[in-house]
């Protein structure tokens, strides 16, 4: 009853990022599951926040249930910042050439901008873009580490619940952000209350 009555204090002031989800409050429905591989290999449960960001959510359930986001590699890691992947277009882990990653999107519509209050601290998932607010598309990152200046400017939609020691491992660079060769990549992405595909 404490933990329960703790969370709603959390979430009436913004926070709910700040304490892990309660397992039995999780709708499978709202949960992006992620099966990494390469270096970091495991599976990361990511949920998903439609009550922040209605639009990106929808469109990242869009993506997973056509499987676009199987095979496609972490293209861009920082040490202490975050991993960025879902490039859809330029960036799969199979013939993966470092030139383009990190330009492509996919064949839906840009995404709007839902900037919310919520924090981007270690384990928050946010949705890439260009310098144009309203340009997220089907790319996304994952924070290692806590990024202030990031809050109110990227869109929030959602937290990684499950996994995060998989994503401490994913691989990093020799130099620079870009990966050049054998990148770690999402084998299988997948809306859990969905099951697996066959």
């Amino acid at each position: 009853m404490i933990r329960r009555s703790f969370l709603k204090v959390l979430a009436v002031a913004g926070l709910a990022f700040a304490a892990p989800a309660v397992a039995q409050d999780i709708d499978p429905a709202n949960v992006l599951v992620l099966e990494i591989a390469g270096e970091a290999n495991g599976t990361v449960e990511i949920l998903l926040r439609p009550d922040v960001a209605p639009l990106h959510v929808a469109q990242i359930k869009a993506l997973a249930r056509e499987e676009l986001y199987d095979g496609v590699a972490f293209h861009r890691v920082m040490e202490g910042f975050m991993a960025q992947t879902g490039d859809v277009q330029f960036a799969m882990a199979e013939g993966y050439s470092p030139v383009r990653a990190g330009m492509g999107s996919s064949n839906l519509p840009n995404i709007p901008a839902e900037f919310s209050d919520l924090h981007f601290a270690a384990g928050v998932v946010g949705m890439a873009r260009s310098n144009d607010p309203n340009s997220a598309n089907s790319q996304f990152f994952i924070m290692f580490d806590d990024a202030g200046f990031l809050d109110g400017k990227y869109t929030v939609f959602g937290r990684v619940v499950e996994g995060m020691d998989v994503i401490n491992a994913i691989k990093r660079p020799v130099s620079g952000e870009v990966l050049q060769e054998n990148p770690d990549y999402i084998a299988r992405a997948y809306i859990k209350a969905d099951g697996a595909p066959e």
